[in-house]
């Protein structure tokens, strides 16, 4: 049986395990990290595309058990009025694979208790430094070597290890690097309020020097995000602004809306997360004979589209599908390349677009990572609307 291994234990990862093992394809993880579930702060939203990727390896079912839903979007400006409001796309369907809202770590826990019980196996502490392609009598192999001095044998190596892809730097040393966009996306949780907001709604707010979205979490608490203009943050060490720090600046970046925004950010505890938006909108090589990225490491888009998340579960079931059906790794990577990249290229596009204008401050501005995206039932359908056939 063919071997993958998969660098990267994150959303990616453990799909592409999943979807290889459907194909008939042995695959191993291996996670840099002691343990998974960071940025446990954050919260995300998969749309229909995302949740439909993951119907395609039976895996849609406890992710829907463990977040909830959203019925619409609703718009305000800086002054509170009311902008309008739509659909979001796939919830009219009344289905369970509506957009979802849960917490990243949720979405991780989820997965990986799905590829443990499918007994896909992830080696934890395993830190890629490098790989080599061996060619014999018998066949072509990769080997991965790891920063603890262990190594391990495959048929191909997949990347899946996020933004700052080692798998990238090893197939391609010039690859380009993630983009800073100039945003901060800060998330939060609102535990009490008297804050009256409509139920099964995302609100957005297009503030005058921010953008900021919540919506209701059926226990009633709310959930919150708030993309603000920013400079980047250190990403190798420990956070260098206090929870009660973030809190008051991004109040500070409402007080003068007259909106439920600065209210909500206050009466938020010290549960909050902040992070850097990044994208990466093309990189020239996603694949040499036996290694291949895919999700962020391929492809990343800035938070502001929350499609990140449904990108890279896309990816690993259309990779698996490749690998089922082409005669070998060459030419499967090839294959998904052409499938997947007009589309991800696309997505980060939109993305960017809607970064820039949070970034600079401006009132107008579409939904970030943890709120509805700005698509109507049919306007971006195809995005949401995409579907992969088995």
């Amino acid at each position: 049986m063919t071997k993958a291994l998969i660098i990267g234990g994150g959303i990616a990862g453990a799909v592409t395990a999943m979807a290889l093992r459907k194909a008939g394809i042995d695959a191993e993880i291996f996670e840099a990290y002691p343990t998974g579930a960071d940025d446990v702060g954050a919260f995300l939203v998969l749309f229909a595309n995302g949740l439909e990727a993951l119907r395609v390896i039976d895996a849609h079912g406890p992710v829907a058990a463990h977040s909830f839903p959203a019925q619409r979007v609703e718009f305000l400006d800086g002054s509170g009025e009311r902008l309008g409001e739509r659909p979001i796309a796939g919830a009219a369907q009344g289905t369970d694979l509506g957009p979802r809202t849960l917490r990243r770590a949720t979405l991780y826990q989820v997965l990986h208790a799905e590829a443990a019980r499918r007994q896909i196996a992830v080696r934890h502490g395993k830190r890629l430094v490098g790989a080599e392609t061996v060619r014999a009598a018998d066949g072509t192999r990769v080997i991965a070597s790891f920063a603890d001095g262990s190594r391990a044998e495959g048929d191909l190596l997949i990347g899946a290890d996020g933004l700052h892809s080692v798998t990238r730097t090893l197939i391609d040393p010039a690859a380009p690097r993630p983009r800073y966009t100039g945003q901060n996306t800060v998330c939060g949780y609102v535990r009490e309020t008297e804050v009256p907001l409509p139920p099964d709604t995302y609100t957005m707010i297009r503030g005058k020097r921010a953008f900021f979205g919540c919506t209701r979490a059926p226990d009633g608490a709310v959930w919150w995000f708030a993309n603000i203009p920013g400079t980047e943050l250190d990403r190798t060490g420990p956070p260098d602004t206090a929870p009660g720090a973030w809190r008051e600046r991004v109040a500070e970046l409402f007080a003068e809306d007259d909106t439920p925004a600065a209210a909500l950010v206050r009466a938020s505890g010290d549960r909050l997360i902040a992070s850097s938006a990044y994208d990466l909108a093309t990189i020239p090589t996603w694949h040499t004979d036996t290694m291949v990225v895919l999700g962020d490491a391929a492809h990343a888009a800035a938070p502001n589209a929350a499609q990140g998340a449904s990108m890279a579960i896309e990816d690993g079931i259309v990779l698996a599908r490749c690998l089922r059906d082409r005669p070998d790794p060459h030419s499967a990577f090839a294959a998904y390349e052409e499938l997947r990249r007009e589309r991800v290229e696309k997505v980060v596009a939109a993305s960017a677009g809607m970064a820039k204008l949070t970034a600079t401050g401006a009132t107008r501005g579409p939904a970030p990572r943890g709120g509805a995206a700005r698509d109507s039932a049919g306007a971006d359908d195809w995005l949401t609307g995409y579907r992969i056939e088995w």
